[in-house]
């Protein structure tokens, strides 16, 4: 399927695999290159020795164009930009709006830019910096997310710029990536789908808890880290809820202290992360720390499979998804999808 996107970034199908941390490995990603779709590694959980690493793997398991996911507020961004550079990577995406330099810098190297949005604002700046296309993610989204719909945002930014634009939020099958086509969209992005598929590292008995999930098990609480944030409802979400500032924040203390043991950072430098990522939200301490170490809760559940212990940022998707097909057979059944519903509208024109 041709379209705006798959010219741009040089893949068969419209369809990116998100950025996911802890999830978004070098297998999931190889494997999502050779399906035909665009493969995005998650950095902001590697060191930059390993992201190097990850990028080398990618390239040595596929020649299919890929992409690196990036936080645009890390103090490291500028090396982590010089690796995607000096290494190749075809297309460099952002969780947040990269700073103009940045994507100057990117562009002339010849990397394809893909900031995250989720307002048209936020399309409007970054077309103006000159990003090459944006992902647009709706409410339905899962991790951090905002409050409008993917069906009332999308048809917005794609009015307000005139680069491709990518539909996040809610999509899983054929029939989806065709509603975003007749939206103006140029492809779809999807996390949780395939985050589900056979070639994901997620462990099996996390995945066993995403299929089982209705789509009335997936939340949006702030009890995390302050920010609206998607994910299963467990136990441990319920717990943050309803705790006190006093218990919360001791909570909190106890896995900051896990994470400054693994990661090796100091509380001063820990501190300084979980402000950064305020965005200017009154935020008490125990959700200070938490927002430093989200990323160990994320690994507690994504990479130890410790549900008890971490958060799973989940779509509402989950609810409606019950298998883990291969990434090859997932793109495959989404393209089929996608022909047979447009043939359907073809010939349902064609009746009138």
């Amino acid at each position: 399927m041709d379209t705006a996107f798959t010219r741009l970034v040089g893949i068969r199908h419209p369809i990116v695999q998100t950025g996911m941390g802890w999830v978004a490995g070098p297998r999931l990603v190889s494997a999502t290159a050779e399906a035909g779709a665009l493969g995005v590694l998650a950095s902001a959980t590697m060191t930059l020795d390993q992201l190097r690493d990850a990028v080398r793997e990618v390239r040595s398991r596929t020649d299919a164009p890929f992409g690196v996911n990036l936080r645009a507020d890390a103090g490291d961004a500028g090396d982590r930009v010089r690796i995607i550079i000096d290494e190749g990577v075809r297309v460099a995406s952002f969780a947040l709006a990269p700073s103009r330099e940045l994507i100057a810098e990117l562009k002339e190297a010849g990397v394809v830019v893909i900031p995250s949005v989720g307002a048209r604002r936020h399309a409007e700046k970054v077309a103006a910096w000159g990003a090459d296309a944006v992902i647009v993610q709706g409410g339905e989204g899962g991790g951090h997310t905002g409050e409008v719909a993917t069906t009332v945002l999308l048809p917005q930014v794609v009015d307000a710029v005139d680069i491709p634009v990518v539909a996040a939020g809610g999509f899983h099958d054929g029939r989806g990536l065709v509603a975003a086509l007749a939206y103006g969209a140029a492809g779809v992005a999807m996390g949780t789908r395939f985050l589900l598929t056979s070639d994901s590292t997620v462990p099996d008995a996390v995945k066993a808890r995403y299929l089982a999930a209705t789509v009335k098990d997936v939340t949006v609480t702030t009890a995390v880290d302050g920010l609206p944030h998607r994910m299963l409802r467990t136990d441990f979400v319920d717990s943050l809820e309803k705790s006190g500032r006093t218990r919360a924040l001791a909570q909190a203390v106890r896995r900051a202290a896990g994470f400054r043991k693994i990661s090796g950072l100091s509380w001063p430098a820990m501190i300084r992360d979980g402000l950064a990522m305020k965005h200017g939200k009154n935020l008490s301490w125990s959700q200070v720390l938490l927002a430093a170490n989200t990323p160990m809760l994320l690994k507690s559940a994504m990479v130890d499979g410790r549900t008890d212990l971490g958060v799973m940022a989940s779509g509402q998707v989950a609810g409606v998804i019950d298998d883990l097909p291969s990434c090859t057979e997932l793109v495959d059944r989404i393209m089929t999808e996608a022909e047979e519903t447009l043939k359907s509208l073809e010939l349902l024109r064609a009746a009138r």
